[in-house]
């Protein structure tokens, strides 16, 4: 019990640290729409094969597959993950490109099984992230004005999930969720050339919470005596979330040739009216083939009706999303003893989504490429553990009808260990 207090105590820390000294961990224009940029709900090890439905446990350690709860049935030991991502990111616009990095922790999660055919899960990952700023010139009374426009923050999720087995083949889960966060956007007119003019902001805060519903179920069947079928579905019921406006209006002076901004001259605050978002409905089906310790190949699809979107009764016009995603993983010998190389999992898959975004009669596209690996470390009897590693090289957007193109380069590293926690041994 000492060794689990521990473990997560450590965990903890390393969450406090990381959200303390993380800064904006977007830096997309297209995030100032909707939610913000929304985040997948997968761990390293699913992120590199894109795959959530159909993957249930095709290696011999225990996953926490967060975006299809009906796997949590497959957990055998107790199952500690946690993983931090960084982002890459090259914006261009014409002739015009600048680059961006972030970091943030990725994901903090726990899964307990409580028999042979169930298992709880618990956690925390991030679901929604908006960071930009962009800027636009004009000229008011012959003087050159700046309008900036910029917004950070973004929203969490914190999760209880339950998922257990009926007969033979059926599983079924559920995650019951608190979302939570803080979403900025700003608004400024700044006059550069004009030292005795007054310089404004507009600052719009949102502070989001509810309770969000999903589920899922997934079907294994065996194909044969060494692989296997396993169909999955997903979904969310939507929710209701409640927003909590606050407009903030302040006039400052500005030193542009250095830019520091002197303290605000004066200070309004209007506090709105207490709003309620509403989260449209989603689905998404999968399946996976395997044999099980050796490979695993398979597809997603999902959708989602983000035209239902509301904030209040304002319909900020996004649309329905969908997208798809192939991949697999391959272990060349799991039962290796002199090759390290031939133990590792190797992971490799293609994604499509259309955002909820379009600009102009124009859907901003995104597509990725993404591959990993799973890395094993020493073990021993009763512990195991593993390193997962995830890369996605994607675009998102276009040049095309003067629009901004975003390339960038995503990792994930997580850390698994697999432990016979809460059991008690037979022998001292």
């Amino acid at each position: 019990m000492i060794k689990i207090f521990k473990n997560i105590a450590f965990a903890a820390f390393l969450l406090s640290t990381v959200s303390a000294t993380a800064q904006n961990t977007s830096s997309s224009p297209y995030s100032q729409f909707g939610l913000g940029e929304l985040r997948s709900l997968l761990l390293p090890q699913n992120k590199a094969t894109g795959l959530s439905n159909g993957f249930r446990k095709p290696g011999p350690y225990s996953n926490i597959n967060l975006s299809n709860p009906a796997s949590y049935s497959a957990i055998q030991l107790t199952t500690f993950d946690i993983g931090l991502t960084t982002d890459l990111r090259q914006l261009s616009k014409g002739d015009i490109s600048e680059n961006s990095f972030n970091a943030t922790l990725n994901h903090l999660a726990i899964g307990v099984p409580v028999n042979a055919k169930s298992a709880i899960s618990f956690g925390l990952l991030p679901v929604s992230l908006t960071g930009y700023e962009y800027k636009n010139s004009g000229t008011v009374a012959g003087s050159k004005v700046d309008y900036i426009y910029s917004g950070d923050g973004g929203l969490s999720k914190a999760y209880l999930g339950y998922g257990f087995g009926i007969g033979k083949n059926l599983n079924f889960g559920f995650n019951a969720g608190y979302l939570f966060g803080n979403i900025k956007h700003k608004r400024s007119a700044e006059f550069p050339e004009d030292l005795g003019a007054l310089n404004s902001r507009i600052e719009e805060g949102k502070s989001v919470s509810g309770l969000s519903f999903d589920y899922g179920l997934q079907y294994e069947g065996n194909l044969s005596k060494t692989t296997k079928l396993v169909i999955g579905y997903s979904g969310n019921a939507g929710s209701d979330l409640t927003s909590k406006n606050v407009t903030t209006t302040t006039r400052y002076t500005k030193d542009f040739s250095v830019g520091n901004e002197s303290p605000a001259l004066d200070t309004t605050f209007t506090e709105g009216e207490t709003k309620k978002l509403h989260l449209p409905l989603s689905h998404s089906f999968g399946f996976a083939f395997q044999k099980t310790d050796y490979w695993l190949v398979g597809a997603d699809v999902s959708y989602a009706r983000w035209s239902d979107f509301r904030s209040g009764t304002d319909d900020p016009g996004l649309n329905d999303t969908y997208g798809f995603a192939v991949g697999g993983q391959f272990t060349p010998d799991p039962t290796s003893v002199s090759n390290y190389f031939k133990l590792v999992e190797y992971r490799f898959g293609f994604k499509y989504d259309k955002t909820y975004v379009n600009i102009n009669n124009y859907d901003i596209d995104q597509y990725g490429l993404t591959f990993g690996l799973g890395l094993p470390l020493q073990s021993n009897r009763s512990t195991f553990y593993r390193v997962n590693f995830a890369a996605e090289i994607g675009q998102r957007g276009t040049l095309e009808n003067n629009l901004i193109r975003e390339r960038y380069l995503n990792l994930t590293l997580g850390f698994t260990m697999n432990d016979r926690w809460f059991i008690k041994p037979k022998f001292d």
